[in-house]
């Protein structure tokens, strides 16, 4: 039972890979957003609000670690070894968004080519929290790009580096922070104090995995001596994380990410990342897409390596 780490790791990261999100079936991360979405209508009124949030925070991501963590250890208890396997692949299978970041993605760029701006601003929507409404195609395509760099980060690398740490509760835990941020971890009238301990929660969790993310797309592309540029280009964002993946990206393509963005209607001032500001080209997302694959593909096999080394 030495490798069942190995072969749970190496079979949800390739089930993800070639299957992608199961459109047909429930989805754990659908879940998810319906127990904070109703967590969220009880508590988010009247008075507290920071501390009610907190609460739902601190509640759902210790369930679905601690359920996950309970359930798997009373199959090992039993013998039921298969099951077990079965259900930590599946688990690591869902909570990996590999395949279908790359296919959003492209699906921007090819929507953008093949039907129009209008198009095209409808389909970055998809995948985007600001307002497209009036972005044009290099906007278009600086987003999508940006996005696919910090998803790389909070999609793929994260969710593998907490598998790897805490197994099959980590990444499942992880993937609640995730997604309480993504849903109430915002700066307005509704979510600012009661979403901003799942905002901070998700700041310190993805602290870690960003910079390992920045890292690997120097590795895959051969430019290691980039760190310099990522170190200081990534701080410059207003997530004290996003930054860096978006810094490794805009240096190996060599282009500028950031500048101002409407999101709710008001606009931000969000600094530059890099310094050339080229036009992108349609069959860059190509690029991209082998970038993002072959830095997940690495930590894989990075993971494995340190795994059988230690053992």
């Amino acid at each position: 039972m030495e490798l069942t780490f190995v072969y749970i790791l190496v079979s949800g990261f390739l089930l993800d890979l070639l299957v992608g999100d199961p459109k047909l079936l429930p989805h754990l991360i659908v879940g998810y957003g319906n127990l904070i979405s109703s967590g969220e209508k009880q508590l988010n009124k009247g008075a507290s609000q920071f501390i009610k949030g907190m609460l739902l925070t601190i509640v759902l991501v210790g369930s679905v670690f601690l359920l996950p963590f309970f359930f798997i250890n009373f199959l090992r208890n039993n013998n039921y070894h298969m099951v077990e396997i079965a259900f930590s692949i599946l688990m690591l299978f869902y909570c990996l968004a590999n395949k279908t970041l790359v296919i959003e993605g492209k699906a921007v760029f090819n929507v953008l080519n093949n039907e129009g701006l209008e198009a095209g601003r409808k389909r970055l929507s998809w995948i985007v929290g600001r307002d497209t409404s009036a972005l044009n195609e290099q906007q278009i395509r600086i987003a999508t790009l940006e996005t696919m760099s910090e998803n790389l980060s909070d999609g793929i690398i994260a969710p593998l580096f907490y598998f790897v740490c805490f197994g099959v509760p980590g990444i499942m835990a992880y993937k609640m922070i995730n997604t309480l941020d993504s849903m109430i971890g915002y700066k307005n009238d509704r979510y600012e104090q009661f979403g901003k301990f799942a905002a901070i929660l998700d700041d310190v969790v993805n602290y870690i995995p960003s910079r390992i993310t920045a890292i690997l797309i120097l590795v895959v592309q051969f430019k290691i001596k980039g760190v310099f540029f990522v170190f200081k280009e990534g701080k410059k964002h207003s997530s004290p994380n996003a930054g860096y993946p978006e810094a490794a990206l805009a240096y190996v393509i060599n282009c500028q990410f950031g500048g101002p963005n409407f999101y709710g209607g008001k606009i931000y001032k969000k600094p530059f990342i890099g310094t050339n500001n080229r036009l992108i080209q349609h069959q860059e997302i190509n690029k991209v897409a082998n970038i993002n694959y072959a830095s997940s593909i690495v930590f894989v096999i990075v993971s494995v390596l340190v795994f059988l080394w230690l053992k």
